[in-house]
Protein backbone atom coordinates (compact mmCIF):
# COMPACT_ATOMS: atom_id res chain seq x y z
CA UNK A 1 0.00 0.00 0.00
CA UNK A 2 1.59 3.24 -1.20
CA UNK A 3 1.48 6.15 1.94
CA UNK A 4 -0.14 9.08 1.53
CA UNK A 5 2.42 11.16 1.86
CA UNK A 6 3.73 9.30 -1.42
CA UNK A 7 1.30 9.81 -3.29
CA UNK A 8 0.48 13.54 -2.93
CA UNK A 9 3.94 14.25 -2.94
CA UNK A 10 5.88 16.26 -6.21
CA UNK A 11 7.44 14.54 -8.77
CA UNK A 12 10.60 15.99 -7.43
CA UNK A 13 10.26 15.62 -4.02
CA UNK A 14 9.66 11.86 -4.72
CA UNK A 15 12.87 11.84 -7.07
CA UNK A 16 14.53 13.36 -4.15
CA UNK A 17 13.84 10.96 -1.73
CA UNK A 18 14.42 8.16 -3.84
CA UNK A 19 17.96 9.32 -4.41
CA UNK A 20 18.67 9.75 -0.62
CA UNK A 21 17.12 6.25 -0.45
CA UNK A 22 19.66 5.14 -3.22
CA UNK A 23 22.46 6.83 -1.63
CA UNK A 24 21.74 5.03 2.21
CA UNK A 25 21.50 1.42 0.57
CA UNK A 26 24.56 2.20 -0.98
CA UNK A 27 26.26 3.56 2.41
CA UNK A 28 24.77 0.58 4.06
CA UNK A 29 26.18 -2.05 1.55
CA UNK A 30 29.63 -0.26 1.56
CA UNK A 31 29.06 -0.37 5.65
CA UNK A 32 28.42 -3.91 6.07
CA UNK A 33 31.08 -5.66 3.68
CA UNK A 34 34.01 -3.38 4.62
CA UNK A 35 35.54 -4.42 7.67
CA UNK A 36 37.23 -1.32 9.86
CA UNK A 37 39.90 0.27 7.78
CA UNK A 38 39.90 3.89 8.81
CA UNK A 39 43.95 5.17 9.48
CA UNK A 40 43.50 6.89 13.09
CA UNK A 41 40.68 3.83 14.12
CA UNK A 42 43.57 1.34 13.34
CA UNK A 43 45.94 3.50 15.74
CA UNK A 44 43.78 4.78 18.88
CA UNK A 45 40.30 4.71 17.88
CA UNK A 46 39.78 0.84 18.10
CA UNK A 47 42.35 -0.45 20.32
CA UNK A 48 41.38 1.56 23.20
CA UNK A 49 37.74 -0.90 22.56
CA UNK A 50 40.27 -3.95 23.00
CA UNK A 51 41.87 -2.92 26.12
CA UNK A 52 38.84 -1.89 27.20
CA UNK A 53 37.57 -5.41 26.89
CA UNK A 54 40.75 -7.25 27.96
CA UNK A 55 41.05 -5.13 31.23
CA UNK A 56 37.38 -5.29 32.01
CA UNK A 57 36.58 -1.18 32.68
CA UNK A 58 37.01 1.83 30.61
CA UNK A 59 40.16 2.94 32.92
CA UNK A 60 43.72 3.81 31.75
CA UNK A 61 45.89 1.70 30.62
CA UNK A 62 49.73 1.39 29.85
CA UNK A 63 50.57 2.67 26.15
CA UNK A 64 52.72 4.82 24.17
CA UNK A 65 49.89 6.03 22.16
CA UNK A 66 48.42 8.34 24.41
CA UNK A 67 45.59 9.45 21.78
CA UNK A 68 44.17 6.04 22.73
CA UNK A 69 43.97 7.06 26.27
CA UNK A 70 43.51 11.56 26.05
CA UNK A 71 41.27 11.51 22.93
CA UNK A 72 37.93 11.96 24.17
CA UNK A 73 36.12 8.00 24.22
CA UNK A 74 32.32 8.60 23.28
CA UNK A 75 31.75 7.26 19.63
CA UNK A 76 33.71 4.56 21.35
CA UNK A 77 31.65 3.68 23.81
CA UNK A 78 29.21 2.99 21.96
CA UNK A 79 31.66 1.03 19.35
CA UNK A 80 32.15 -0.99 22.61
CA UNK A 81 28.70 -2.02 23.33
CA UNK A 82 28.37 -3.87 19.45
CA UNK A 83 31.57 -5.58 20.11
CA UNK A 84 30.52 -6.95 23.36
CA UNK A 85 27.22 -8.09 21.48
CA UNK A 86 28.52 -9.69 18.80
CA UNK A 87 32.20 -10.39 19.71
CA UNK A 88 33.93 -8.40 16.69
CA UNK A 89 33.83 -5.49 14.88
CA UNK A 90 31.79 -6.47 11.96
CA UNK A 91 28.83 -3.50 13.30
CA UNK A 92 30.97 -1.28 13.56
CA UNK A 93 31.03 1.15 10.48
CA UNK A 94 26.75 1.30 11.28
CA UNK A 95 27.20 3.58 14.09
CA UNK A 96 28.89 6.58 11.88
CA UNK A 97 25.80 5.70 9.17
CA UNK A 98 23.10 5.68 11.84
CA UNK A 99 24.64 9.03 12.85
CA UNK A 100 24.78 10.27 8.96
CA UNK A 101 20.76 9.19 9.27
CA UNK A 102 20.01 10.79 12.07
CA UNK A 103 21.86 14.26 11.06
CA UNK A 104 19.78 14.32 7.56
CA UNK A 105 16.85 14.44 9.53
CA UNK A 106 18.15 16.96 12.25
CA UNK A 107 18.93 19.22 9.68
CA UNK A 108 15.52 18.70 8.00
CA UNK A 109 13.95 19.22 11.26
CA UNK A 110 16.23 22.70 11.84
CA UNK A 111 14.80 23.64 8.01
CA UNK A 112 11.04 22.91 9.37
CA UNK A 113 11.87 24.80 12.53
CA UNK A 114 13.17 28.29 11.36
CA UNK A 115 9.96 28.39 8.71
CA UNK A 116 10.86 26.13 6.05
CA UNK A 117 8.25 24.45 3.32
CA UNK A 118 9.00 20.78 2.96
CA UNK A 119 10.67 21.34 -0.29
CA UNK A 120 13.08 22.84 1.91
CA UNK A 121 13.02 20.05 4.59
CA UNK A 122 14.25 17.46 1.35
CA UNK A 123 17.01 20.33 0.24
CA UNK A 124 18.40 20.06 3.55
CA UNK A 125 18.53 16.10 3.79
CA UNK A 126 19.50 16.34 0.33
CA UNK A 127 22.57 18.41 1.01
CA UNK A 128 23.83 16.76 4.43
CA UNK A 129 23.46 13.22 2.54
CA UNK A 130 25.27 13.96 -0.33
CA UNK A 131 28.15 15.51 0.92
CA UNK A 132 31.42 13.73 -0.01
CA UNK A 133 32.81 13.78 3.58
CA UNK A 134 29.29 12.65 5.05
CA UNK A 135 28.80 9.75 2.95
CA UNK A 136 32.33 8.73 3.02
CA UNK A 137 32.54 9.12 6.64
CA UNK A 138 29.18 7.29 7.39
CA UNK A 139 30.90 3.98 6.66
CA UNK A 140 33.53 4.62 8.58
CA UNK A 141 34.71 4.47 12.57
CA UNK A 142 35.82 8.18 12.44
CA UNK A 143 34.00 9.74 14.92
CA UNK A 144 32.96 13.24 13.11
CA UNK A 145 29.13 12.28 12.33
CA UNK A 146 28.66 11.27 15.73
CA UNK A 147 29.65 14.41 17.15
CA UNK A 148 27.29 16.04 14.80
CA UNK A 149 24.54 14.53 14.96
CA UNK A 150 25.22 15.20 19.14
CA UNK A 151 25.88 19.19 18.19
CA UNK A 152 22.75 19.02 15.53
CA UNK A 153 20.40 17.26 18.82
CA UNK A 154 21.33 20.24 21.01
CA UNK A 155 20.71 22.68 17.99
CA UNK A 156 17.27 21.55 17.44
CA UNK A 157 16.56 20.71 21.10
CA UNK A 158 17.36 25.02 21.63
CA UNK A 159 15.07 26.06 18.42
CA UNK A 160 12.24 24.24 20.43
CA UNK A 161 12.76 25.72 23.41
CA UNK A 162 13.37 29.85 22.13
CA UNK A 163 9.49 30.77 22.43
CA UNK A 164 8.64 28.81 25.97
CA UNK A 165 10.12 28.35 29.68
CA UNK A 166 11.82 25.34 29.24
CA UNK A 167 10.31 22.59 31.70
CA UNK A 168 12.61 20.25 33.37
CA UNK A 169 12.43 16.80 30.81
CA UNK A 170 13.72 18.92 28.26
CA UNK A 171 16.54 20.55 30.45
CA UNK A 172 17.65 16.68 31.06
CA UNK A 173 17.61 16.33 27.16
CA UNK A 174 19.65 19.24 26.55
CA UNK A 175 22.28 18.71 29.21
CA UNK A 176 22.28 14.81 27.89
CA UNK A 177 22.56 16.32 24.24
CA UNK A 178 25.41 18.86 25.38
CA UNK A 179 27.38 15.62 27.90
CA UNK A 180 27.50 13.54 24.79
CA UNK A 181 28.73 16.05 22.64
CA UNK A 182 31.33 16.47 25.21
CA UNK A 183 32.27 13.47 25.53
CA UNK A 184 32.60 12.76 21.97
CA UNK A 185 34.89 15.64 20.39
CA UNK A 186 35.89 19.09 22.28
CA UNK A 187 35.43 20.65 19.30
CA UNK A 188 31.84 20.27 19.11
CA UNK A 189 31.53 22.95 22.19
CA UNK A 190 32.45 25.72 19.42
CA UNK A 191 28.68 25.12 18.21
CA UNK A 192 27.33 24.08 21.60
CA UNK A 193 28.41 26.79 23.64
CA UNK A 194 26.67 29.45 21.19
CA UNK A 195 23.72 27.09 21.07
CA UNK A 196 23.13 27.29 25.01
CA UNK A 197 23.98 30.89 25.26
CA UNK A 198 20.94 31.29 23.06
CA UNK A 199 19.08 29.43 24.96
CA UNK A 200 19.71 31.38 28.03
CA UNK A 201 19.00 34.52 26.59
CA UNK A 202 15.48 33.28 25.67
CA UNK A 203 15.09 31.60 29.11
CA UNK A 204 15.76 34.99 31.40
CA UNK A 205 13.54 37.19 29.06
CA UNK A 206 10.73 34.40 29.29
CA UNK A 207 11.01 33.73 33.42
CA UNK A 208 12.94 35.04 36.59
CA UNK A 209 16.47 34.99 36.29
CA UNK A 210 16.91 32.81 39.24
CA UNK A 211 15.27 30.29 37.18
CA UNK A 212 17.01 30.46 34.30
CA UNK A 213 20.16 30.23 36.25
CA UNK A 214 18.75 26.61 37.97
CA UNK A 215 18.01 25.55 34.77
CA UNK A 216 21.54 26.37 33.40
CA UNK A 217 22.71 24.37 36.30
CA UNK A 218 20.60 21.21 35.32
CA UNK A 219 21.97 21.59 31.83
CA UNK A 220 25.38 21.28 33.40
CA UNK A 221 24.74 19.02 35.80
CA UNK A 222 24.06 16.55 33.33
CA UNK A 223 26.68 17.39 31.35
CA UNK A 224 29.30 17.00 34.52
CA UNK A 225 27.63 13.91 34.74
CA UNK A 226 28.26 12.31 31.36
CA UNK A 227 31.52 13.60 30.54
CA UNK A 228 32.97 14.55 33.97
CA UNK A 229 34.67 11.33 34.93
CA UNK A 230 36.11 10.79 31.76
CA UNK A 231 37.44 14.17 32.14
CA UNK A 232 38.65 13.56 35.16
CA UNK A 233 41.07 10.84 34.25
CA UNK A 234 42.37 12.67 31.54
CA UNK A 235 42.83 15.99 34.31
CA UNK A 236 44.79 13.35 36.95
CA UNK A 237 46.82 11.92 34.48
CA UNK A 238 47.88 15.19 31.94
CA UNK A 239 47.08 17.68 34.47
CA UNK A 240 44.67 19.20 31.91
CA UNK A 241 41.25 17.82 30.75
CA UNK A 242 41.90 18.58 27.20
CA UNK A 243 45.53 15.83 27.49
CA UNK A 244 48.73 15.84 27.33
CA UNK A 245 50.61 19.40 26.00
CA UNK A 246 51.85 18.18 22.37
CA UNK A 247 48.27 16.89 21.49
CA UNK A 248 46.97 20.33 22.84
CA UNK A 249 49.52 22.37 20.84
CA UNK A 250 49.19 20.22 17.39
CA UNK A 251 45.51 20.98 17.33
CA UNK A 252 45.06 24.10 18.93
CA UNK A 253 45.91 27.74 17.28
CA UNK A 254 48.89 29.22 19.50
CA UNK A 255 48.67 32.92 17.85
CA UNK A 256 45.23 34.39 17.76
CA UNK A 257 46.27 38.11 15.85
CA UNK A 258 43.56 39.23 13.29
CA UNK A 259 45.91 38.29 10.52
CA UNK A 260 46.80 34.65 11.96
CA UNK A 261 43.04 34.32 12.12
CA UNK A 262 42.44 35.54 8.87
CA UNK A 263 44.94 33.41 7.15
CA UNK A 264 43.55 30.11 9.19
CA UNK A 265 40.20 31.04 8.01
CA UNK A 266 40.77 31.30 4.48
CA UNK A 267 42.95 28.23 4.05
CA UNK A 268 40.61 26.14 5.85
CA UNK A 269 37.66 27.44 3.19
CA UNK A 270 40.19 26.96 0.49
CA UNK A 271 40.70 23.36 1.06
CA UNK A 272 36.67 22.75 1.97
CA UNK A 273 35.91 24.45 -1.23
CA UNK A 274 38.65 22.59 -3.62
CA UNK A 275 37.55 21.54 -7.00
CA UNK A 276 39.36 19.15 -9.25
CA UNK A 277 40.80 21.97 -10.29
CA UNK A 278 42.95 21.54 -7.34
CA UNK A 279 44.17 24.68 -5.26
CA UNK A 280 43.90 27.06 -7.65
CA UNK A 281 43.02 29.83 -4.77
CA UNK A 282 45.71 28.82 -2.51
CA UNK A 283 48.24 31.42 -4.45
CA UNK A 284 46.45 34.18 -3.52
CA UNK A 285 45.95 33.20 0.41
CA UNK A 286 49.75 32.59 0.31
CA UNK A 287 50.67 35.79 -1.00
CA UNK A 288 48.08 37.52 1.25
CA UNK A 289 49.58 35.96 3.96
CA UNK A 290 53.20 37.00 3.21
CA UNK A 291 52.18 40.66 3.03
CA UNK A 292 50.41 39.88 6.39
CA UNK A 293 53.41 39.07 7.54
CA UNK A 294 52.63 35.21 8.61
CA UNK A 295 53.80 32.17 6.99
CA UNK A 296 50.95 29.96 5.77
CA UNK A 297 52.53 26.98 7.10
CA UNK A 298 53.67 28.14 10.60
CA UNK A 299 53.88 25.84 13.01
CA UNK A 300 51.77 27.92 15.39
CA UNK A 301 48.79 28.06 12.72
CA UNK A 302 49.65 24.47 11.00
CA UNK A 303 48.79 21.25 12.38
CA UNK A 304 52.57 20.26 13.17
CA UNK A 305 54.36 18.60 10.04
CA UNK A 306 51.98 19.72 7.59
CA UNK A 307 52.30 22.75 4.85
CA UNK A 308 49.87 24.66 3.28
CA UNK A 309 48.25 23.88 -0.05
CA UNK A 310 46.87 20.95 0.02
CA UNK A 311 45.01 19.05 -2.75
CA UNK A 312 41.57 17.93 -1.11
CA UNK A 313 38.96 17.23 -3.67
CA UNK A 314 39.97 13.20 -4.15
CA UNK A 315 37.34 11.51 -2.89
CA UNK A 316 38.93 9.60 0.24
CA UNK A 317 37.65 9.93 4.07
CA UNK A 318 40.38 12.01 5.34
CA UNK A 319 39.80 14.91 3.49
CA UNK A 320 37.40 14.97 0.45
CA UNK A 321 36.25 18.48 -0.11
CA UNK A 322 32.57 19.32 -1.13
CA UNK A 323 32.32 22.78 -2.75
CA UNK A 324 29.14 22.44 -3.87
CA UNK A 325 27.45 22.10 -0.10
CA UNK A 326 29.92 24.48 0.97
CA UNK A 327 28.99 27.04 -0.93
CA UNK A 328 25.62 26.74 -0.95
CA UNK A 329 26.58 26.54 3.10
CA UNK A 330 28.27 29.72 3.36
CA UNK A 331 26.37 31.95 0.95
CA UNK A 332 23.11 30.83 2.52
CA UNK A 333 24.36 31.48 6.46
CA UNK A 334 25.57 35.26 4.82
CA UNK A 335 22.66 35.78 3.04
CA UNK A 336 19.71 34.92 6.04
CA UNK A 337 21.85 37.00 8.51
CA UNK A 338 21.41 39.90 6.22
CA UNK A 339 17.84 39.42 5.85
CA UNK A 340 14.84 40.14 8.46
CA UNK A 341 13.73 36.20 8.76
CA UNK A 342 13.01 33.73 11.42
CA UNK A 343 16.20 32.32 10.30
CA UNK A 344 18.55 35.33 11.13
CA UNK A 345 19.48 34.89 14.92
CA UNK A 346 19.95 30.70 14.20
CA UNK A 347 22.46 32.09 11.33
CA UNK A 348 23.97 34.56 13.57
CA UNK A 349 24.60 31.49 15.98
CA UNK A 350 26.06 29.71 12.72
CA UNK A 351 28.59 32.04 11.66
CA UNK A 352 29.56 32.44 15.71
CA UNK A 353 30.45 28.78 15.50
CA UNK A 354 32.61 29.25 12.64
CA UNK A 355 34.58 32.03 14.39
CA UNK A 356 35.45 30.15 17.06
CA UNK A 357 36.32 27.07 15.08
CA UNK A 358 38.40 29.37 13.27
CA UNK A 359 40.23 31.02 15.79
CA UNK A 360 41.05 28.10 17.62
CA UNK A 361 41.64 24.99 15.23
CA UNK A 362 44.49 25.07 13.47
CA UNK A 363 44.73 24.30 9.51
CA UNK A 364 45.26 20.78 8.86
CA UNK A 365 44.83 18.82 5.94
CA UNK A 366 42.70 16.20 7.11
CA UNK A 367 40.48 19.45 8.48
CA UNK A 368 37.26 18.86 6.41
CA UNK A 369 36.05 16.47 8.26
CA UNK A 370 36.30 18.39 11.53
CA UNK A 371 33.65 20.67 10.32
CA UNK A 372 31.27 18.06 10.16
CA UNK A 373 29.39 19.62 12.61
CA UNK A 374 29.66 23.19 11.21
CA UNK A 375 27.96 21.26 7.67
CA UNK A 376 25.57 20.06 9.86
CA UNK A 377 24.32 23.24 11.51
CA UNK A 378 24.68 25.62 7.67
CA UNK A 379 22.74 22.95 5.96
CA UNK A 380 18.98 24.34 6.84
CA UNK A 381 19.95 27.58 6.04
CA UNK A 382 21.72 26.31 2.71
CA UNK A 383 18.17 25.02 2.30
CA UNK A 384 16.40 28.20 3.17
CA UNK A 385 17.99 29.56 0.59
CA UNK A 386 18.04 27.33 -1.98
CA UNK A 387 14.34 26.96 -1.44
CA UNK A 388 14.50 30.69 -1.81
CA UNK A 389 16.01 30.66 -5.16
CA UNK A 390 13.83 27.89 -6.74
CA UNK A 391 10.77 29.73 -5.28
CA UNK A 392 10.98 33.36 -6.74
CA UNK A 393 9.71 32.74 -10.63
CA UNK A 394 12.54 33.25 -12.61
CA UNK A 395 13.22 29.88 -14.66
CA UNK A 396 16.75 30.66 -14.94
CA UNK A 397 17.66 31.17 -11.50
CA UNK A 398 16.07 27.94 -10.31
CA UNK A 399 17.30 25.77 -13.21
CA UNK A 400 20.87 26.92 -11.77
CA UNK A 401 20.19 25.96 -8.56
CA UNK A 402 18.33 22.93 -9.75
CA UNK A 403 21.70 21.78 -11.18
CA UNK A 404 23.64 23.22 -8.65
CA UNK A 405 21.87 20.69 -6.38
CA UNK A 406 22.11 17.96 -8.51
CA UNK A 407 26.32 18.32 -8.81
CA UNK A 408 26.33 18.15 -5.66
CA UNK A 409 23.98 15.16 -5.47
CA UNK A 410 26.72 13.50 -8.33
CA UNK A 411 29.76 14.43 -6.27
CA UNK A 412 28.13 12.22 -3.39
CA UNK A 413 27.22 9.70 -5.81
CA UNK A 414 30.73 9.47 -6.52
CA UNK A 415 32.10 9.23 -3.76
CA UNK A 416 30.18 6.48 -2.05
CA UNK A 417 30.68 4.37 -5.48
CA UNK A 418 34.58 5.14 -5.98
CA UNK A 419 35.36 6.71 -2.37
CA UNK A 420 39.11 5.95 -0.77
CA UNK A 421 39.30 3.33 1.26
CA UNK A 422 36.08 1.56 1.05
CA UNK A 423 34.66 1.94 -2.57
CA UNK A 424 31.68 0.01 -4.46
CA UNK A 425 33.46 -0.34 -8.37
CA UNK A 426 37.14 -0.28 -9.08
CA UNK A 427 40.22 -1.49 -7.80
CA UNK A 428 40.01 -2.57 -3.83
CA UNK A 429 36.26 -2.62 -4.64
CA UNK A 430 34.83 -4.24 -1.33
CA UNK A 431 33.32 -6.88 -3.36
CA UNK A 432 36.15 -7.90 -4.65
CA UNK A 433 38.64 -7.52 -1.54
CA UNK A 434 38.95 -9.73 1.13
CA UNK A 435 38.43 -8.90 4.48
CA UNK A 436 42.17 -8.62 5.51
CA UNK A 437 43.52 -6.82 2.44
CA UNK A 438 40.54 -4.39 3.09
CA UNK A 439 41.92 -3.91 6.27
CA UNK A 440 45.16 -3.04 5.31
CA UNK A 441 44.00 -1.38 1.85
CA UNK A 442 45.88 1.82 2.86
CA UNK A 443 48.88 0.07 3.42
CA UNK A 444 49.10 -3.38 1.92
CA UNK A 445 52.77 -3.95 2.66
CA UNK A 446 52.12 -3.89 6.40
CA UNK A 447 49.76 -6.12 5.74
CA UNK A 448 52.13 -9.27 4.78
CA UNK A 449 54.36 -8.06 7.70
CA UNK A 450 51.70 -8.10 10.35
CA UNK A 451 50.84 -11.34 9.13
CA UNK A 452 53.79 -12.94 8.93
CA UNK A 453 54.66 -11.96 12.15
CA UNK A 454 51.27 -12.85 13.46
CA UNK A 455 51.48 -16.54 12.18
CA UNK A 456 54.75 -16.92 13.41
CA UNK A 457 53.33 -16.03 16.98
CA UNK A 458 50.60 -18.17 16.87
CA UNK A 459 53.04 -21.25 15.79
CA UNK A 460 54.76 -20.75 18.76
CA UNK A 461 52.06 -21.15 21.18
CA UNK A 462 52.46 -18.18 22.52
CA UNK A 463 49.46 -17.06 25.11
CA UNK A 464 50.75 -13.29 26.43
CA UNK A 465 52.44 -11.45 23.70
CA UNK A 466 54.00 -7.87 24.43
CA UNK A 467 53.07 -4.81 22.16
CA UNK A 468 55.96 -2.38 20.79
CA UNK A 469 54.52 0.41 18.62
CA UNK A 470 55.63 3.49 17.16
CA UNK A 471 53.43 6.77 17.92
CA UNK A 472 51.47 6.65 14.03
CA UNK A 473 51.62 2.79 14.07
CA UNK A 474 49.02 0.40 13.57
CA UNK A 475 48.05 -1.62 16.90
CA UNK A 476 44.55 -2.43 16.33
CA UNK A 477 45.17 -5.38 13.65
CA UNK A 478 46.96 -7.14 16.58
CA UNK A 479 44.17 -7.91 18.16
CA UNK A 480 42.70 -8.93 15.24
CA UNK A 481 45.49 -11.08 13.89
CA UNK A 482 46.00 -12.67 17.25
CA UNK A 483 42.48 -12.63 18.57
CA UNK A 484 42.22 -14.79 21.73
CA UNK A 485 45.95 -13.77 22.86
CA UNK A 486 46.47 -12.05 25.96
CA UNK A 487 47.66 -8.47 24.60
CA UNK A 488 49.88 -5.90 26.59
CA UNK A 489 51.37 -2.96 25.66
CA UNK A 490 55.47 -2.79 26.66
CA UNK A 491 55.33 0.70 26.56
CA UNK A 492 53.90 3.70 29.18
CA UNK A 493 53.92 7.51 28.95
CA UNK A 494 51.71 7.40 31.94
CA UNK A 495 54.01 7.45 34.55
CA UNK A 496 51.51 5.98 37.08
CA UNK A 497 50.87 3.09 35.27
CA UNK A 498 54.20 1.21 34.77
CA UNK A 499 54.11 -1.50 31.89
CA UNK A 500 54.53 -5.20 32.57
CA UNK A 501 58.43 -5.88 31.74
CA UNK A 502 58.95 -7.77 29.30
CA UNK A 503 59.84 -11.26 30.97
CA UNK A 504 56.43 -11.73 31.81
CA UNK A 505 55.45 -12.54 28.02
CA UNK A 506 55.83 -15.24 25.98
CA UNK A 507 55.80 -13.61 22.63
CA UNK A 508 56.68 -9.63 21.53
CA UNK A 509 55.12 -8.48 18.11
CA UNK A 510 57.23 -4.76 17.46
CA UNK A 511 56.13 -1.91 14.86
CA UNK A 512 58.64 -0.05 14.67
CA UNK A 513 62.42 0.72 13.41
CA UNK A 514 64.14 -2.37 14.10
CA UNK A 515 66.59 -0.55 16.28
CA UNK A 516 63.30 0.31 18.66
CA UNK A 517 62.01 -2.73 18.39
CA UNK A 518 66.06 -4.12 19.39
CA UNK A 519 65.54 -1.84 22.61
CA UNK A 520 62.52 -3.65 24.27
CA UNK A 521 63.21 -6.76 22.91
CA UNK A 522 66.36 -9.28 24.97
CA UNK A 523 68.96 -9.82 22.33
CA UNK A 524 68.67 -13.94 23.53
CA UNK A 525 65.10 -13.72 22.32
CA UNK A 526 66.54 -13.98 18.50
CA UNK A 527 64.01 -11.07 17.05
CA UNK A 528 63.08 -11.59 13.62
CA UNK A 529 62.47 -8.08 10.91
CA UNK A 530 60.15 -8.20 7.91
CA UNK A 531 59.86 -4.44 6.50
CA UNK A 532 58.31 -2.83 9.56
CA UNK A 533 57.31 -5.49 11.99
CA UNK A 534 59.94 -7.56 14.13
CA UNK A 535 58.80 -10.37 16.24
CA UNK A 536 60.52 -12.34 18.80
CA UNK A 537 59.39 -15.24 21.09
CA UNK A 538 61.18 -16.02 24.60
CA UNK A 539 63.77 -18.71 24.41
CA UNK A 540 62.39 -21.81 26.43
CA UNK A 541 63.87 -22.30 29.94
Amino acid sequence: MVPEAWRKAARSERVVAGFLGAMLLADLLVAVLAPPNNFDSQTYHLPKIEHWVAQGGVGFYPTVIDRQLAMAPGAEYLLLHLRLLTGGDGLYNLLQLAAGIGGAIIASRIAAQLGGSRRAQLIAALVFGTTPIVVLEATSTQTDLVVALWVGSVATLVLDELRRRTAWPAMLLLGAAAGLTLLTKATGLLAVGPLLLLWFGAQVRQRPIWRAVAGAAIVAGVMALIAGPYLWRVQTTYSNPLGPSHLRDSISMQRHDPASVLVNALRITETALQTPAGPVGSGAIVGLAHALGVDPSARDITYWGATYPYESWPPDEDRVSFPVQGAFILIGAAVLLWRRSPARLYAAVFWLAVLAYVVTVKWQPWGNRLVVFLILLGTPLAALWADSLISVGRRVVAGVTVLALSAGAVAGAFAVSYGWPRRLVGHGSVFTTSDQDERFIRRPEWGTDYRWAADAVRASGAKRVGIVQGYNTWEYPWWVLLRGDDLVSLQSLQPDLPAPPVDSVDAVVCVDPPIGCWFYIPPQWNPQTHGSVTYAIRPKS
